[in-house]
């Protein structure tokens, strides 16, 4: 995949850069029984009340039920095509099982319309397929992590993200994740094998306020032009720099530490993210 600039027809096209999609199927609808329909909560709650603010608006959506579990063990599915996701980074894969059934999947770099592809125990390690921790080669690189058994991979989803096989201990597997924490997971935990596609996602340029909107962003005010009364950096005089960055609520942030230091998990990791 590669990114495409554009002459500056429209005041919009001046700074828009955009990713090829060449590796999506080409004139291919979205699956109807794995489509989903639901509304925008415009950034309210259950109340009515406000509780993110600088959401509203964007494009009708409808959601695709991905296959996070992988569960169908030991069944052999065909990539029918790659199709595209307008609620994550990834772009996603249809696969039709063997015994007929259709399901999404994260599609990883390199996966290609008719390749098979198998979860389950005795499973090859290769692109596509979803293995228990246990059988992962070392050094393979991952995504759909899993943290616990059969909950479902929620760790290594967004575009051009892996994490890396390190190694194991004892009933853990020691894995390497995008922030470079390495951590233990359980080798009873499934994983997929490969690197998220899409990787040139984070190139992406708007080029226009008007894209975002139609992704749901409304504009946001910088803090440092409001009163004191509404943010902790707003006041002063003339161009003020507006002190220490910290959010709405008076939390800093650019360094400050928010994880528990009593939470459970803590005693899993052996070292921390970068910085």
């Amino acid at each position: 995949m590669a990114v495409r600039t554009f002459n500056p027809i429209t005041p919009g096209q001046r700074f828009r850069v955009a990713v090829k999609k060449d590796e999506l199927t080409k004139g291919v609808k979205p699956e109807k029984s794995l489509l989903i329909s639901f509304g925008k909560t415009g950034g309210r709650n259950s109340d009515g009340h406000r509780t993110m603010r600088q959401r509203g608006g964007g494009h009708k959506q409808r959601y695709r039920i991905i296959d996070f579990k992988r569960d169908k063990d030991g069944i052999p599915a065909t990539v029918q095509s790659i199709q595209y996701d307008p609620n994550r980074s990834a772009h996603i894969a249809l696969l039709q099982y063997a015994d007929g059934e259709k399901r999404y999947m994260i599609a990883p770099q390199k996966l290609v319309v008719g390749q098979e592809v198998v979860s389950g125990r005795g499973a090859a390690p290769e692109i596509g397929n979803c293995l228990f921790l246990a059988e992962v080669p070392l050094g393979a690189f991952l995504h759909n992590v899993e943290i616990h058994p059969g909950q479902g991979g929620v760790l290594v989803r967004s575009a051009g993200t892996s994490a890396q096989m390190m190694g194991r201990e004892d009933r853990y597997a020691v894995l390497r994740f995008p922030s470079g924490e390495t951590r233990r997971v359980l080798s009873t935990c499934k994983a997929t094998i490969g690197i998220v596609g899409n990787a040139d996602h984070s190139l992406e340029i708007m080029g226009k306020a008007g894209r975002m909107r139609w992704k749901g962003w409304n504009p946001r005010t910088r803090p440092v032009v409001m009163n004191p009364v509404d943010h902790p950096m707003g006041g002063g005089e003339g161009r003020a720099s507006g002190g220490h960055p910290r959010s709405r609520t008076g939390i800093k942030s650019k360094g400050q530490k928010t994880r528990s230091r009593t939470k459970a998990s803590n005693a899993l990791i052996i070292s921390r993210k970068k910085g």
